[in-house]
């Protein structure tokens, strides 16, 4: 009903965007972040110490523990990948290098399926643009490559992407397969069986990656869209019966399966009812989803014909809305807000791309005179301080440093800044090719949005590294732990350590860690300062002396104190 479809596209609108340069944007994303850098702080660290434990055989498989302690996210297959990556890595490889391997694919994989996804929704015959009474309008594949073009784009330039996609934690192995799962619900009417199969291991990967509930929530909601989806095939009824019943045994599959394993768990946790609670919710939204959520206004505006009609919406906007509707959701209910809304990213960048066939040219180019100021400006910033760090001018900037992380030693690496200075040539070209003219491709508008991020990431990553490991990671807290305690002992008793500190100490410092609840001859015994308070109740005050306390220096609210046992010749 070409009457209700807002895309007006000519042919010479939907030119494809080069493959290469597409391939080198998303190497230039995926690879900085999982290479070269330290563990970092919490999720990233936390997840990767369950993961060297399971592939030392320290604990179970199907119930891995760290110093007694389950995982904060009830996932397992994301700690089996990396384990499995660290026990087959060669032995110069190092652990941590090793277990980030899986999960650079996997971030690879859900940059593949949001292509994908957008592709094939946009091949919907309710979101093809009008035809043109002489011809000439873009033809079905074409158009559907630019827009998928167009998607990926706008999922690279997403600002929560960058950091939480680098992670080796449950939150990127979410991403992935709740990204394969869109990517198959999207192709199903075109390809049966392959988005059989991609379903399958989307929602049995999710549920396994710690989210049976939202495995579950998508694989019904994608059943009730499929059968309420309006069709003018002669057979369409029993197809979508057939569509229908598949989606419901994967479904049930998942569910059983997550039932055998006892991954349901009841984590729902309401916001509270304060200003100031609703207010940060609001500021995650809007910075988290930028620019992401403007386009998808525009969209959800544009299409609102299709929106306000008494059935359902075409597969183009039934399917992404109801996968932002449950992300949102758990972002809502879960105390993990900024994890969970990470999910909703695929769906909102491919309704982003359907704004882009009805963006007016004013609006195209405040998107690029905005993007190219604020990444712009935000590039020159990174350059402007790692300039000051190296050479001390200006002044404000390193000194600002100093303060902020004590001890830090700048360093100087000619591989990491020739790859700087590579990727921001390229900005600049990329800049001059944008602002030149060009013949029109729906696509164009999101260049920019996405070759900045990938520059402001890049930069980060290769000029900044070693300040971020030293403020990101608890290598320099594990250091200066072990130079109080001169030599390496064979065991450490420790309480009150987070998961985070515990693996830190494990992997940075090689230290063998003890409960205090165990009867052991540790010499040394490490306490969080607000563990302190507890400490009596669980040793032997007369059996410990004071010895120290260290902060992280770049974090003023990691503090530790530093016990040594007091053997029976001291007084």
């Amino acid at each position: 009903m070409s009457y209700l479809t807002p895309a007006i596209v000519a042919q010479g609108a939907v030119r494809r965007l080069p493959r290469l340069a597409l391939l080198l944007l998303c190497i230039a994303y995926v690879i900085p972040g999982f290479v070269g850098r330290e563990p970092w702080k919490y999720a990233d660290i936390s997840s990767f110490g369950y993961m060297l434990e399971l592939a030392r055989g320290a604990t179970a498989w199907l119930a891995p523990q760290m110093l007694g302690l389950a995982p904060g996210v009830d996932a397992m297959l994301p700690y089996w990948l990396g384990a499995w990556a660290v026990q087959i890595a060669p032995s110069w490889m190092a652990p941590d290098l090793a277990a980030r391997i899986p999960f650079c694919f996997l971030l690879a994989l859900a940059l593949s399926s949001t292509w994908y996804g957008t592709y094939y929704l946009a091949r919907s015959p309710e979101a093809q643009p009008v035809a043109f009474a002489f011809g000439g309008e873009a033809s079905p594949t074409d158009y559907a490559r630019a827009l998928a073009d167009g998607g990926l784009l706008a999922f690279i330039a997403c600002l929560g992407l960058a950091q939480l996609s680098h992670e080796t934690t449950p939150a990127l192995a979410q991403l992935c397969f709740s990204a394969l799962t869109f990517s198959a619900l999207a192709a199903l009417p075109h390809r049966p069986l392959a988005s059989a199969a991609i379903g399958s291991i989307g929602l049995s990967g999710l549920a396994l990656s710690g989210a049976p509930s939202m495995a579950t929530m998508l694989g019904i909601g994608g059943a009730l869209i499929h059968l309420l989806n309006r069709s003018t095939a002669a057979d369409a009824t029993q197809i979508k019966y057939k569509r229908t019943a598949g989606i419901v045994l994967v479904t049930i599959g998942v569910a059983l399966m997550s039932t055998a394993l006892e991954l349901w768990r009841w984590r729902v946790e309401l916001p509270e009812a304060t200003w100031t609670q609703w207010q940060s919710l609001g500021r995650l939204f809007l910075w988290f989803t930028w620019p992401l959520w403007p386009l998808v206004l525009w969209t959800l505006w544009q299409w609102r014909r299709q929106l306000i009609r008494g059935d359902i919406p075409s597969l183009h906007l039934s399917i992404p809305l109801w996968f932002t509707a449950v992300a949102f959701g758990a972002t809502l209910t879960t105390a993990s807000a900024d994890r969970s809304l990470l999910l909703s990213l695929p769906a909102l960048a491919a309704l982003a791309a359907f704004s882009l066939p009805t963006l007016k040219r004013s609006v195209a180019a405040l998107v690029d005179w905005f993007t190219l100021i604020f990444f712009s400006g935000c590039a020159l910033i990174i350059w402007i301080i790692w300039f000051s760090m190296q050479t001390g001018v200006p002044a404000r900037p390193a000194a600002n440093v100093v303060r902020l992380a004590p001890g830090f030693e700048p360093s100087f690496s000619l591989s990491l800044f020739a790859i700087a200075l590579a990727a921001t040539a390229a900005w600049a070209w990329l800049v001059v090719w944008r602002v030149g003219r060009q013949r029109a491709a729906i696509w164009k508008s999101l260049v920019l949005p996405a070759g900045g991020a990938t520059l402001c990431w890049l930069l980060l990553m290769t000029l900044w590294l070693p300040l971020l490991d030293f403020a990101r990671s608890n290598a320099p807290l594990v250091r200066r732990t072990m130079v109080i305690m001169k030599q390496q002992p064979v065991c450490v008793v420790a309480h009150g350590l987070d998961r985070s500190q515990i693996a830190a100490f494990t992997f940075h410092g090689k230290l063998v860690l003890k409960p205090t609840d165990k009867g052991n001859t540790c010499p040394w015994l490490v306490v969080d300062k607000d563990a302190v308070a507890t400490l009596p109740t669980v040793i032997k005050s007369v059996d410990w002396v004071s010895h120290s306390a260290i902060r992280h220096p770049a974090d003023r609210n990691e503090d530790l104190f530093i016990y040594r046992r007091v053997t029976s010749s001291e007084p």
